[in-house]
């Protein structure tokens, strides 16, 4: 009876030893497989930080283009109030010429 006893506990030594030996196995394999993911992230990362430099460089360019619109919405608002002054102007110049 002790001897069965034994080769019982000896057995589920064993089996514990299969089911631990798994688990690190498993373990060692998810390790690897992290590895590969934190790499690819890394990649992204430095993929990302990329495309970010790049829209902030087309944001500043928007920035200055939208600098240059308003810019000429002033310039042409001031030329269509003043273009009447000046064509009156030029018309009374080349009548004075004219009547001259």
């Amino acid at each position: 009876m002790l001897e069965r006893r034994v080769t019982t506990l000896e057995q589920e030594v064993e089996g514990e030893k299969l089911v631990t030996r798994h688990i690190l196995e498993q373990t060692r394999r998810n390790a690897d497989d992290l590895a590969v993911i934190k790499a690819r992230l890394v990649a992204h990362d430095r993929r990302f930080d990329s495309h970010d430099a790049r829209f902030d460089r087309h944001d500043a360019r928007f920035d200055r283009l939208e600098g240059e619109i308003r810019g000429l919405k002033t310039d042409f608002a001031n030329l269509r109030r003043d273009l009447p002054a000046m064509v009156a102007e030029t018309l009374r110049e080349v009548l004075r010429e004219r009547d001259r």
